[in-house]
């Protein structure tokens, strides 16, 4: 598992942004942390490094936002969802997740993917957020 320190939000902004233009298509991150952790604020900036060019907010209210991508990559949406109001996985199923969580043109990103586990496919970027105080935070990545 790598490990890094951001130390404000613009370092974690830009931790996603490197990670955004390594993306090949097909891949699912899945975000860990508590309320405030930062995991908006690194999808923000994973969703520019994909070539997103329209401002990318949490879709706690719509559950899921999807992002055309402007780069010249596989790569052609961003699908960004946002779990904290579901109940189970099956309420993702119902909304039909699996065209994006399948496509090889798409990158999608959970947020309160703890939720939703359950529906994940086998091969995720696990993105674990801490606080450590006010702006810097512990990232951890895992690839599995």
């Amino acid at each position: 598992m790598e490990k890094i320190i951001t130390k404000n939000f613009q370092e974690t902004a830009d931790l996603g942004f490197k990670i955004g233009q390594t993306c090949l298509g097909g891949e699912v991150f899945a975000l860990h942390g508590n309320l405030g952790a930062g995991k908006t604020t690194f999808l923000q900036g994973l969703a520019k490094g994909l070539g997103v060019k329209n401002q990318v907010n949490s879709p706690t209210f719509n559950i899921l936002k999807l992002y055309k991508t402007k780069s010249k990559s596989i790569v052609k949406e961003f699908c960004h969802i946002d779990a904290y109001r579901l109940a189970s996985g099956k309420d993702l199923l119902d909304l039909g997740v699996n065209e994006f969580l399948e496509s090889r043109n798409t990158v999608t990103a959970i947020e309160w993917v703890e939720k939703v586990e359950s529906i994940l496919p086998k091969k995720i970027i696990s993105i674990y957020i801490e606080n450590i105080s006010e702006s810097s935070r512990i990232i951890k990545i895992k690839r599995g």
